[in-house]
């Protein structure tokens, strides 16, 4: 499994923008799916987005499509989630994640992801 460090986390006004990134190490970078969750207090992790591989297609959770959008450049190892027009409800943990072998219909689910970041909060106050 990859190790996944992210970074780019901080507080931000609503309405505001951050770009988030994690760099992988350790196996084939291209070969996996990569993907963000979140988890806001006293609240289970939720999948916000993801991209399959290299040359995959990308899937979005409703509440981010739109203002979020999610990128790899496999020649970095890393993985971005840029977010704009950011609402209080964005208020999280943003944690990286990395699997291979997942099928489509598993890609929102925490459990299918083999590899997590330690997590980067995110602040966005009203």
């Amino acid at each position: 499994q990859v190790q996944l460090i992210e970074s780019g986390g901080g507080s931000v006004q609503a309405g505001g923008s951050l770009r988030l990134s994690c760099t992988a190490s350790g196996d084939t970078f291209s070969t996996y799916a990569m993907g963000w969750f979140h988890q806001a207090p006293g609240k289970e992790r939720e999948f916000v987005a993801v991209n399959r591989r290299s040359g995959g297609s990308t899937f979005y959770a409703d509440s981010v499509k739109g203002r979020f959008t999610i990128s790899r450049d496999n020649a970095k190892n890393t993985v971005y989630l840029q977010m704009n027009s950011l609402k209080p409800e964005d208020t999280a943990v943003y944690y990286c994640v990395g699997g291979r072998g997942i099928i489509q219909s598993s890609l929102g689910r925490a459990s299918a992801y083999g590899s997590w970041g330690q997590g980067t909060q995110v602040t966005v106050s009203s």
